[in-house]
């Protein structure tokens, strides 16, 4: 079944970006012109998101890279994600009061991972100078941008956060929050910009930008340390697949809850669809059971895998699914389910680039919640992320607070690879959404025939807050008659009235036909964004 979609998916040869805002999307296509690769140009879609759309990401937060290499025929992956500072202890925080790791605060602050990142990912993958590829959003940033409608409201939404510290006048307009298509500058960020281009990685975790960090978060309590700052380090772990259904798909490793997914399709691949109605009681209950089993895994054994030992191997293995797809009844849900054993004893920004030559990027940045902490170091024009709040300060759990060590990840590109070749890069951002974004968009195309911009419009799901008994939420498009029938089964159900667009996460999707090498992509009609090739 094809579901039947309002907007036409892109097609292109020479290239193609798609992100969650048009502006970005160009800068990003602006680079593949000049004759940089998919890496270039997805590091410019960053930067230039992080100037538009800086209520979701920015250079003070975190990062994941998926790259497809058509020379090496492989996945590669970046690790982007910063570590917790050396001196924040969970004595520390029960010293000051707290009970459960806070949601924001000075103490949620971890290394920003993203300016490694950034630059990494053009040093081993790219093909042009960093200057080149940060000067469209340096031009964004000076010249100024007219703000998009989503944005506008998120960014309204933001003031008391960005106004909690000292210099809340760097991001908006005389006290307020700039207001659809009104233009908007940002001056100091622009000057972080070009130290990063100018000096590399030390221009950000040394000298003058590292330095109005500390200072601010000092300032208010924080713990973060210039060390902390100078030994920051990006990883490249191997990515991680499943075949599901002949379709390999790919995902970075923890600490990213990439795996969920993984599992998730595992458990799913035994299932023949023909037949079944896309979003039917029987479609949705068995992607929502499935759901809460690889969450009830991922909730427990996600964490940093240089300090504890991740089963990833068993998680991701057939026998585990077969067990955990025996616990799945058809007719009702199920409310309390618990891990498995498989070893013996809000907000983001998601954008893909392909180049022509069928070289992918996978990319996705956060400061997780709207504006992360919201604190913007002196002079530096972005905000702080809060990922630490990813930690738990539960004894004995894998993904507890310890010193230097990387929190549970929400963020999580995807990749998928046909016969070894590349298919397109994809992903959905929107915290816990993500694992469920990515294994409905895989079912959408695999099972349902759907090209990305069907997969990206049909009908979505979402268990909030990724728990194992969590309240369902169901999208518009979705009948009543099926609500009520999920409801009947023991699900709890919520009817999306109410709630913003973005609960069912944003995502952006590119297929390749490796035959002619023509390029297909859709962008996520939940957001301002947009696909564009040539």
């Amino acid at each position: 079944m094809k579901f039947n979609s309002r907007r036409s998916p892109v097609y292109a040869t020479h290239g193609m970006v798609a992100s969650s805002q048009p502006l970005a999307s160009t800068a990003g296509l602006r680079i593949l012109q000049a004759g940089g690769n998919a890496a270039d140009a997805a590091i410019a879609t960053a930067a230039a998101l992080n100037v538009t759309e800086p209520t979701s990401t920015g250079i003070g937060g975190d990062c994941f890279c998926l790259y497809y290499d058509t020379e090496k025929g492989r996945v590669l992956g970046l690790n982007g994600s910063g570590r917790a500072p050396a001196a924040l202890t969970p004595d520390l925080l029960r010293d000051l009061g707290y009970d459960a790791m806070p949601r924001n605060g000075v103490h949620t602050v971890t290394v920003p991972g993203a300016a490694a990142g950034w630059v990494d990912t053009v040093d081993r993958f790219g093909s042009m100078d960093l200057g080149e590829v940060l000067e469209p959003a340096i031009s964004l940033a000076e010249e100024g941008f007219p703000v998009a409608p989503l944005t506008a409201r998120l960014w309204g939404i933001g003031v008391p956060k960005l106004k909690s510290g000292p210099h809340a006048e760097e991001m908006l307009i005389d006290g307020r929050a700039p207001r659809a298509g009104e233009l908007m500058r940002n001056i100091t960020l622009a000057r972080t910009f070009r130290t990063l281009a100018e000096r590399g990685k030390s221009g950000f975790y040394e000298g003058r930008i590292a330095e109005a960090i500390i200072e601010l978060l000092s300032s208010m309590g924080g713990v973060l340390s210039a060390d902390d700052l100078k030994e920051h380090r990006s990883t490249y772990p191997e990515p991680i697949s499943v075949d599901y259904k002949g379709t390999e798909v790919y995902e970075i490793p923890p600490n990213g809850q990439g795996i969920t997914a993984l599992i998730a399709l595992n458990i799913l691949e035994e299932y023949d669809w023909e037949g079944v109605q896309h979003s039917s009681v029987s479609h949705l209950h068995t992607l929502i059971e499935t759901m809460r089993l690889a969450f009830a895994d991922a909730r427990w054994y996600v964490a940093d895998p240089d300090v504890v030992h991740v089963p990833i191997k068993e998680l991701i293995s057939k026998e585990h699914a077969a067990h955990r797809r025996g616990l799945i009844d058809p007719t009702a849900a199920s409310v309390d389910i618990q891990r498995g054993s498989p070893v013996a004893g809000s907000d983001t920004v998601y954008f893909c680039t392909v180049d022509g030559d069928g070289n992918a990027c996978s990319f996705i940045n956060s400061n997780y919640a709207g504006f992360g902490t919201g604190l913007i170091p002196g002079g530096c024009g972005f905000t702080l992320q809060n990922r630490g709040s990813g930690f738990t300060l539960e004894e004995g759990h894998p993904n507890r607070l310890e010193p230097g060590k990387r929190p549970y990840h929400t963020i999580i590109p995807g990749m998928m690879l046909r016969d070894g070749l590349l298919h397109g890069p994809f992903g959905v951002m929107g915290g816990y959404m993500q694992p469920q974004g990515h294994v409905q968009m895989v079912v959408n195309m695999v099972d349902y025939g759907m090209d990305p911009q069907e997969a990206l419009d049909a009908p979505r799901f979402n268990i909030i807050d990724g728990t194992s008994g969590g309240k369902v939420l169901l999208e518009e498009g979705i009948t009543l008659e099926t609500m009520s029938a999920l409801a009947r089964m023991g699900h709890e159900v919520v009817p999306s009235s109410g709630y913003a667009r973005g609960s069912f996460g944003k995502g952006q999707i590119i297929i390749r036909d490796p035959e002619t090498g023509v390029l297909c992509a859709g962008s996520e009609p939940r957001a301002d964004g947009q696909a564009i090739g040539w």
